[in-house]
This record gives C-alpha cells, structure tokens and sequence, in this order.
C-alpha cells in the first residue's frame, strides 16, 4: 500500500526538506529544449508557410504538461532534461509551486492544440500566445524565472518554500547583484536599443522579408486584407492588358 502511495506522490522525498521537492536544472533544461521547439515552429510556420512542425509540438507540448501535471517522473521533456543535467549538483525546488505553474501552461496547451491540430485556425491571437509560451520557456530556461510559480505566492495562504533561485527566502543582495549608477545607464540603454532595434526592424525593412509579409498580412483585418485581393487583381488585369502577345 505505501509502495502505492508513493508511486502517485507529487515530487521527491530528500533529507533535510520539510516538503516535497523536484529538481530545478532538469527543469530548466526541459524548458530549453522545449524553447527550441517552439522557436522551430514559430520560423516554420512564419518562413515556410506551414504548420506541420507546430502541429506535432504543440501535441507533444500538451501531452508532456499534462504527465507534468499528474507525474512528472514520465515527463518526456523532464527526462531529456535529466540526461543532460544527470552529471551535475541538484538544485531541489518546492513541488507544488512547479505543478501550479505547471498546470497553467496545460491549460494553455490545450485550446493551443484545439485549434492548431484539430481546427485549425491561426490568427494574430494565437501568435501571440505563442510568443508568449516561448518568453515563459526562455526566461524559465536561461534565467530560472518561473512567472508561475510567482502567481502561486499570489493564490497561496501560505507562502511557498525553495523557490528557484531562493527567491522565496527573505535576504538582502550581496554586492555582486546590485547596479552602480554607470551599469544603470548602461543597462537602461540596452534594453531601449533592443526595443528601438526592433521597432526599426518591423517597420523600416518595408516587406523585403518574408517574416515582415506574414506579420503584416496576420495583423490586417478582413476589410484591408479585401483591398489587397482587389489590389493584386487590379495588377493582373493591367499584366494582362500590357502583355503584348495579345
């Protein structure tokens, strides 16, 4: 009977934590591989005009946070992740947090799945979603961010413990993590050029890529997208006209 118990308890049992913990590394690296999916998808689906790659990651996507959700011994991704990080020191964190984030992103996966493998129906909405996934991934990944697991501080009574980073644990920031007034500047001044790069990006290159035409094609409503039918017309007919075989 404890064998089953314990077969269907949620997170690892380790001395010296007074609750139930899951390793963070593997966790991070199954959300760096998971970025890259998503990442490869999105440019497929963006370049190459097909969603083919996005359907089948989407599915596994969905697939993988529910086994989260229930088990996440049999998570496929977390056990990738685990062979990657097999060989190096666990960082353990607080179990319930990761199902609550974890939860939010099934949730999220399976509208996703809905409509990009069984309706499908891409719009700037989705897009949007997915962008947002892959910032969730990425941030989870490379800076042990877990927008989730900060919710559940929020839904909680009872604040949670061992939080990634130790985030959770009252301290004060050692020197190392505090900004003098010259990494301020320079600080306010690269997250402005990234977001002005991008903006000149989006809006100066015109349409002579391919990402620039299906971004502005997605976000033209029904009346706009009509004219540029009835403008691509037009331009045959005068090809048609101009042509002089005729």
């Amino acid at each position: 009977m404890s064998q089953v118990k314990e077969f269907f308890a949620y997170g690892e049992k380790v001395p010296g934590y007074d609750v139930r913990v899951l390793n963070e590394r593997e966790a991070r690296a199954a959300a760096g591989l998971l970025f890259i999916g998503a990442f490869l998808g999105l440019t497929n689906g963006v370049m190459l005009g097909t969603a083919v790659f996005s359907e089948y990651f989407v599915s596994f996507f969905a697939l993988d946070f529910t086994i989260r959700v229930i088990q996440p011994r049999y998570s496929p991704s977390l056990l990738l992740g685990r062979f990657f990080v097999q060989n190096q020191t666990p960082e353990y964190v607080g179990a319930d947090q990761k199902r609550f984030a974890w939860m939010l992103g099934m949730i999220i996966a399976w509208p996703m799945f809905y409509y990009l493998v069984i309706d499908f129906q891409p719009n700037p909405m989705k897009v949007l979603v997915c962008l947002i996934c892959m910032a969730l991934l990425f941030f989870e990944s490379a800076f042990s961010v877990c927008l989730g697991c900060k919710i559940y501080h929020l839904v909680k009574k009872q604040p949670p413990t061992h939080c990634p980073g130790g985030v959770c644990e009252m301290r004060i920031k050692e020197a190392v993590q505090k900004f003098d007034p010259i990494q301020k500047v320079i600080l306010v001044f690269t997250v402005f050029a990234i977001f002005y790069g991008t903006y000149l990006y989006m809006t100066q290159l015109k349409d002579r890529t391919a990402l620039v035409q299906k971004l502005k094609i997605m976000m033209m409503s029904e009346a706009e997208l009509q004219k540029l039918e009835e403008a691509a017309y037009q331009k045959e007919l005068e090809a048609f006209d101009n042509d002089d075989d005729f």
